[in-house]
């Protein structure tokens, strides 16, 4: 198939690859417009464009796409069979989406209708989820709305992290991704319609996912941090200042006052909603990250202390 490419972050990348080694002409790849990043503010590119110019793929990076003339006329000039869309971080305009023969193929990380928006695979860990998967959609002018073409399922570790879990779903849905063009190549996909009934919403993180409410459970506070790497990470207030929980696990500590914490020689114990949470590595606004029983020592950290305030 001739193939446009619309993907940006390294989750996009595997993808991109799986397709040019499956024989298929990547005519050109849009990307997003490179960034100023970092405490130097310089400009870093996204993943997919250095993968695509290591294979000698013309790259677009528009600031706008609905109303740029000049950037609809380099898209229709491709004459494309299909354009895939993964992780491409804005919404397709109507005139691409009738553009292509095959309309315009979706990689999605979840089991649509399930977490549709910004962040599946995020939401996915953080709600305590044991499967998730991937799949293939014709994307139409709704929020991942569009006809279902394949799914894979894929299960979440106790303790993996999102972070973890983009890997696999990348590769995952790379494959998928060629075995669903492979059968729209064949002719024998035939779409299905998502079951609204069953649809729920990914909302885009914000800094505040990361506030910890030691109101809820344990198990609850450690999917949430699990979801939210590497951002928004999992973070409280300690003596008026910002404490970031670099890492953490579920206690077997019960009785605490929630958010109250407990210090039992190089642990240290929050207590919430009848359970508790023990942090391994934190970090206090301003200082270096460091191992709790270093924290501990080192701001004499005493029982009895609250968190959140």
């Amino acid at each position: 198939m001739r193939l446009i490419f619309c993907g940006t972050p390294e989750f996009a990348v595997g993808t991109l690859e799986a397709v040019i080694a499956a024989g298929h002409e990547v005519a050109l790849v849009m990307t997003q417009p490179d960034r100023a990043a970092g405490r130097g503010m310089e400009m870093h590119a996204p993943p997919v464009k250095p993968a695509a110019l290591a294979h000698g793929i013309a790259v677009v990076q528009p600031e706008k796409i609905r109303n740029n003339a000049e950037f609809r006329a380099q898209i229709e000039a491709v004459q494309a069979d299909a354009i895939l869309v993964v992780a491409y971080g804005r919404i397709i305009p109507p005139w691409m989406l009738e553009l292509p023969r095959l309309g315009c193929i979706n990689l999605h990380g979840s089991l649509l209708p399930k977490y549709r928006g910004a962040a599946p695979i995020q939401w996915a860990v953080a709600n305590g989820d044991a499967v998730t998967g991937v799949t293939t959609m014709r994307l139409n002018e709704g929020l991942d709305t569009g006809e279902i073409l394949l799914a894979r399922e894929v299960v979440i570790g106790a303790d993996e992290t999102a972070a973890d879990l983009f890997h696999s779903l990348a590769s995952v849905g790379a494959e998928l991704m060629i075995e669903t063009l492979t059968e729209l190549a064949a002719g024998t996909l035939v779409g299905r319609k998502q079951d609204e009934s069953l649809a729920t919403l990914a909302p885009i993180l914000t800094r505040e996912d990361g506030l910890i409410d030691f109101a809820h459970t344990a198990q609850q506070i450690y999917d949430r941090w699990r979801g939210f790497q590497p951002w928004p990470g999992a973070h409280t207030r300690l003596r008026g200042k910002k404490l970031i929980v670099h890492r953490m696990h579920v206690g077997t500590a019960s009785g605490i006052e929630n958010g109250l914490l407990r210090v039992s020689g190089d642990e240290m114990i929050a207590g919430c909603n009848g359970s508790s949470v023990v942090f391994d590595e934190v970090q206090m606004e301003g200082k270096k990250r460091m191992s709790a029983a270093e924290f501990l020592r080192g701001f004499q950290i005493k029982s009895g202390e609250r968190l959140g305030i």
